[in-house]
């Protein structure tokens, strides 16, 4: 993604609005673990000088893979290199409709030629392993129900009015209508590339024309991962669906925000990995802990100084140790830190 910076900071207005939709449509593609070719960066950057245009971009694709088709099925590079290039154009447009048309249309330019289904309603129940799901899926609307469902959610949609409500709370409503329309997840592949693109164009339509999308660019896998959490639940196992990453993005993305995007935090094992951890410190703290009093019980001249040594922890470990016995009311110091000695208190 460093490839576009030098026009982003030159400052160019013209240079960096290209810039920007490119890293975004380059970016979007690590959603499936796809990287684009130097061949599509290097066109890209002919465009972002004003040498070429998207459509001629797209044409020299066509024409590179026309020459070297890729015969391994598992490279998908081809892929990446031509709806990055369908992104940018469609990102480069003034022009959108809200309609389940619209997103129809949108998958269509992006994946014609490259899907057989390009466009079309899957017919065809899905499941998808998720990693943040520890291997389990999302329950994705039955294909016997998608185009209802899709209408339904757009229609609702059309009707909200945001009037009265402030930023946090559009953000907030966005944010379920979105992970609502992606959890439909109305194609076969390409959903979530559709979906942001959908999203993106919805974001303008509603007058937010300063949108940070260098998220997409940077953090495309964290916003997929965050609508896997909102649309799963296991109550067996006290996992609830969650918005709240998903806010955090559109925080970010929209006013601006500082949230945190780390993909582990959402694993829906990574509170067990923590509190297992923090038990583990607590535990150890609490051992050592009791073998710094059972050495004052067996000697209670005991230094600070000697207890460091016998336990083979810093001295200042050895004072803070001592100093959490005291405030707990286990042991009180009696007299000075010379003379004195340590007094166990029995509870």
């Amino acid at each position: 993604m460093d490839n576009f910076e030098e026009y982003l900071r030159q400052g160019e207005p013209n240079k960096a609005e290209k810039a920007k939709v490119w890293k975004t449509a380059i970016g979007l593609q690590q959603v499936d673990g796809l990287k684009p070719s130097e061949y599509l960066i290097a066109a890209a950057k002919q465009n972002i000088e004003g040498d070429i245009s998207i459509d001629e971009v797209k044409q020299l694709i066509d024409s590179y893979y026309k020459q070297h088709p890729v015969k391994d099925t598992e490279n998908r590079t081809e892929e990446a290199d031509k709806v990055s290039a369908r992104i940018a154009e469609i990102l480069s447009e003034q022009t959108f409709r809200f309609s389940p048309a619209e997103y129809l249309t949108i998958h269509r330019r992006l994946f014609q030629s490259i899907y057989s289904h390009a466009g079309k309603i899957r017919d065809y129940n899905i499941t998808k392993q998720e990693w943040v799901l520890n291997g389990e899926t999302v329950l994705y609307a039955s294909a016997e129900s998608l185009i209802a469902t899709l209408d339904y959610d757009i229609e609702q949609e059309k009707k909200f009015s945001f009037k009265g409500l402030i930023q946090q709370e559009i953000i907030e409503h966005i944010a379920h209508f979105i992970s609502d329309l992606w959890q439909i997840h109305i194609f076969g592949e390409g959903n979530t590339r559709t979906t942001a693109i959908f999203l993106i164009k919805y974001f303008r339509k509603l007058g937010f024309k300063e949108v940070n999308n260098d998220l997409f660019a940077e953090h495309s896998w964290y916003f997929r991962n965050a609508l896997v959490r909102a649309n799963y639940e296991d109550l067996s196992k006290g996992i609830h669906k969650t918005e709240k990453y998903l806010i955090h993005f559109l925080s970010n993305l929209l006013l601006g925000e500082n949230h945190s995007l780390i993909n582990r935090e959402m694993h829906v094992h990574y509170i067990d990995i923590v509190k297992a951890q923090n038990d583990t410190v607590k535990a150890q703290n609490d051992t050592v802990n009791d073998t710094v009093l059972y050495l004052i019980k067996q000697n209670n001249k005991i230094s600070a100084t000697e207890i460091s040594v016998r336990l083979k922890i810093s001295l200042s470990t050895a004072k803070r140790k001592i100093k959490e016995l005291k405030e707990s009311g286990k042991v009180e110091r009696i007299g000075s830190d010379k003379t004195g000695h340590w007094k166990i208190i029995e509870k």
